[in-house]
């Protein structure tokens, strides 16, 4: 009975089981209960012999590792430290495992690809420009034969915009080449027949070429009024300084201002009264090049009809090769309006009014004073005709010409189903001023020879036809012929025939 009081709690529990099992019948008596109690820890024991018997199939399940297995094991182990010592070096080893070298290939592969990147960036923004012309030209009438040659090579570069607040701005740089004067040093005449021509002169021997930095400026876009807000301004001040070609900024013309695509002769290329072979009133240097500065205005509140007004101050004489102080400069002031007439067509109008105070003059080595007025005109006509018309007068001591006039037209190839031809017809005149029709004949070189063993007198007379074909989107070919009559002044002289072809390659 000790027993069974020990076990009182399991006991009760067995007992109050078994009465909810019987509900309503009598009372388990202590005989049921051991009976219950025997049951349960039977199969208590049942339990836990099973549980050893899943222990003991659970250890004969564990295998033994193999000894390939543990061998493997450690071989990769060793190849997971030799690619972590592999990687910790920028060089590559023929010792070190395959998968790091080509890790570092690919690495190297893609920092190269990231460095090209980066140069590409920095190229963005730029544009540059490549042209090569090649001119040959025979003349008749100027006492010499044989065909005349010469090429010239450009390249342009203009650095991407920068932007300072509202105001962009960029550098630009100009390199030429080239060899021949051309057909001008053979004859007297107002206009050179070959404004391609270039070359550095006694700087270099005529049988060796050198690369000239043409130009070199800064340029400045400014919109008005200052403080505004920029994507409604309608007016710009633009300002330039550095060395240029005075002419890429004055005396423009839609269709007479480019001898590699258009007129050779300088007389349809500028103004003759400014750019001549004889007396050149530009100021530049002996190439078309000057320091200065240059300051526009440009009024576009009228769109597309637009007004500008621009001023430039270029250096003259020896100071355009930067070697003396600057003074007496060459000064240009130019008012230009952009004006759609004949049924919405754009038009040019240009004037300009000019002074220079060392100017040179029909004099050899002597400079005087210069001033005058210029009128420049381009205007489309139908789709594919554009005339033009130059006009200017000067005033001042010894110039060799005094009045200028030249007329013109280009005509698109479109007419004859050939888009990128077209012709060009001028004719132009440059009337001899009094004083060099009075001392023509008595100016002398330095040696005493006669500088010209003429009397001057009327109107040099010019005319130029040519025809641009394109060959293909990157080259012309054009045929040229010119006609000057009265050569220089000359009465007596014959008239010049001159028959050219002209190559351009253009990138």
């Amino acid at each position: 009975m000790a027993h069974v009081f020990a076990r009182r709690p399991l006991v009760v529990l067995v007992a109050v089981a078994m009465c909810a099992s019987t509900g309503a019948r009598a009372a388990p008596t202590t005989s049921d209960i051991l009976a219950e109690i025997k049951r349960l820890s039977e199969r208590v024991a049942k339990l836990e012999q099973r549980n050893t018997e899943l222990e003991a199939q659970l250890k004969q399940q564990q295998q033994p590792v193999s000894p390939q297995l543990e061998e493997r094991v450690k071989a990769l182990e060793e190849y997971k430290t030799g690619i972590e010592a592999a990687l910790e070096k920028e060089d590559v080893s023929e010792k070190e495992p395959e998968l790091t070298a080509r890790l570092k290939s690919v690495e190297y592969t893609t920092l190269d690809i990231q460095k090209q990147s980066k140069v590409i960036d920095s190229l963005e923004g730029f544009s540059a420009g490549a042209s090569f012309v090649s001119v040959g030209q025979r003349a008749w009438g100027i006492g010499v034969d044989g065909t005349q040659l010469n090429y010239r090579a450009d390249i342009t570069v203009t650095t991407p915009t920068i932007r300072t607040g509202d105001i962009e701005s960029k550098l630009f740089a100009h390199f030429r080449a080239g060899q021949g004067r051309g057909l001008a040093q053979y004859f007297t005449s107002f206009t050179g027949p070959n404004s391609t021509a270039f070359q550095l002169g006694t700087v270099v021997p005529p049988d060796a070429s050198a690369v000239l930095l043409a130009e070199a400026w800064y340029q400045a876009d400014i919109p008005l009024p200052l403080g505004g807000f920029k994507p409604y301004s309608r007016e710009t001040l633009t300002v330039n300084f550095g060395k240029m070609d005075p002419f890429a900024f004055f005396d423009q013309n839609a269709a007479a201002n480019d001898e590699t695509r258009a007129f050779l002769s300088s007389m349809f290329v500028h103004n003759a009264l400014l750019d001549n072979p004889l007396a050149a009133n530009v100021g530049a240097d002996g190439f078309g090049f000057s320091p200065g500065v240059r300051v526009a205005y440009t009024n576009e509140r009228q769109k597309p009809e637009k007004y500008g007004l621009s001023a430039g101050v270029f250096a003259a004489g020896a100071a355009t090769s930067y070697s003396v102080p600057l003074g007496s400069p060459f000064v240009i002031v130019q008012a230009d309006t952009l004006q759609r007439f004949f049924t919405g067509l754009a038009g040019n109008y240009r004037m300009q009014f000019w002074w220079n105070g060392q100017a040179p003059t029909f004099v050899p080595g002597q400079t005087e004073t210069h001033w005058g007025i210029g009128l420049n005109i381009d205007q489309r006509f139908h789709d594919a005709v554009t005339l033009f018309g130059r006009f200017g007068a000067a005033w001042g001591d010894n110039l060799p010409f005094d009045g200028t006039a030249s007329l013109g037209a280009e005509f698109g190839g479109s007419y004859w189903n050939r888009g990128g031809d077209s012709i060009g017809l001028a004719l132009g005149a440059n009337r001899t001023s009094a004083q060099f029709r009075s001392q023509s004949a008595t100016v002398l070189n330095e040696d005493g020879s006669p500088q010209y063993g003429y009397t001057a007198s009327g109107w040099e007379q010019d005319a130029e036809i040519y025809y641009r074909f394109r060959a293909h989107a990157r080259f012309d070919i054009s045929p040229d012929f010119q006609y000057i009559r009265n050569p220089g002044g000359n009465s007596g002289a014959k008239p010049v025939s001159i028959v050219g072809l002209r190559l351009l390659l253009n990138y």
